[in-house]
């Protein structure tokens, strides 16, 4: 479990396994301790923190890897097919993208067939870039199904299963 108020972490000096999401002992969380929400939404912070630290990259945002890994799997793919893809709506993909093409990740061009669409593309630094973040998700992503053990894939599963049918 996790220990915000521990930079130990869960396991670590004064860590606390165990315990559901970490917070001082003298803090009620009521209801929320049996949310499911709660805790996706938890995990999901942790798990983006630690990947951050683990890439060494203090900036990097959430969804900047999962971009990368979508346009480099789908050179030519519009802003909107790609928020699709991420789970993002377009207020916070337009940012995302802004933050790509500022880095000189990606870049815009526009459509052969189609001129009022915009494609988007790796640039080489992206590609370096992706390539560095994949070996640290590779990691961070071992360290992810140790936790989980032998129940990943009915794990995934039910994830998968909350975003498809929640709406």
């Amino acid at each position: 479990m996790i220990d915000m108020g521990n930079p130990g972490g869960p396991g670590g000096p004064g860590g606390r396994a165990g315990r559901s999401p970490s917070h001082p002992p003298s803090i009620d969380l009521g209801e929320l301790e049996n949310y499911v929400a709660f805790h996706l939404r938890v995990a999901q912070d942790t798990a983006f923190r630690v990947f951050a630290r683990m890439s060494g990259e203090r900036d990097l945002k959430p969804g900047r890897f999962t971009a990368l890994m979508v346009i480099a799997r789908n050179p030519g793919i519009g802003q909107v097919a790609l928020g699709q893809a991420i789970a993002r709506d377009k207020s916070s993909v337009t940012p995302l993208i802004q933050d790509l093409l500022r880095l000189g990740l990606i870049e815009r061009r526009g459509s052969v067939e189609d001129r009022r669409r915009v494609e988007l593309y790796l640039t080489a630094a992206g590609e370096q870039h992706l390539e560095r973040l994949r070996r640290f998700a590779g990691e961070h992503d071992a360290k992810l199904n140790a936790i989980v053990g032998e129940k990943r894939d009915e794990f995934v599963e039910l994830l998968k299963k909350i975003a498809n049918e929640i709406d």
